[in-house]
C-alpha cells in the first residue's frame, strides 16, 4: 500500500475519532454542567460563583437589589477581570475588579465567601 493511501486512511480514522470526541464531550458538558476552565479569568470567576455572595455594609444602602441582581449574576458569569487593578496577593481576601458592558464590580474573594464592595456604572 502506498504512502498516500495510508495517509488517506489515517486521516479518515482521525476525523471519525475527532467527531466522536467532540460529540461525546459536548453531550457530557450539557448533562453535567461541566466546563473546561483553564484560563485565569475563568478560574477566578468560577471560584467566586461557587461561594455565597454578600454585599458590604456601606454598599447595601446604595444598591437596588432587584434591578442589579441579574446584572451582577451576568457579570460574574461572563465578566472580564482587570488583573492590573486587582490585588491578588493580599491575604486572606483578594480584591478583584470585574467589568462587563457598563457595570464594574469591586469584589473581595475570601476563602468562605465573596463580598461585593462597590457596584459602579461605567459611563463612556
Amino acid at each position: 500500500m502506498g504512502f498516500l493511501k495510508r495517509l488517506g486512511w489515517y486521516l479518515v480514522g482521525l476525523s471519525i475519532g475527532i467527531v466522536f470526541l467532540a460529540f461525546f464531550f459536548k453531550k457530557k458538558s450539557e448533562e453535567t454542567g461541566t466546563s473546561f476552565c483553564y484560563f485565569p479569568n475563568c478560574r477566578v470567576l468560577k471560584d467566586i460563583r461557587s461561594k455565597p455572595i454578600a454585599f458590604s455594609a456601606n454598599e447595601k444602602d446604595t444598591v437596588r437589589f432587584d434591578a442589579l441582581e441579574t446584572n451582577i449574576q451576568s457579570v460574574l458569569r461572563d465578566g472580564s477581570i482587570d488583573f492590573g487593578k486587582s490585588d491578588t496577593k493580599s491575604e486572606p481576601c483578594k480584591t478583584y475588579f470585574i467589568t462587563k458592558d457598563d457595570i464594574e464590580l469591586q469584589l473581595k474573594n475570601c476563602p468562605d465567601r465573596a463580598i461585593i464592595e462597590k457596584v459602579r456604572d461605567i459611563q463612556d
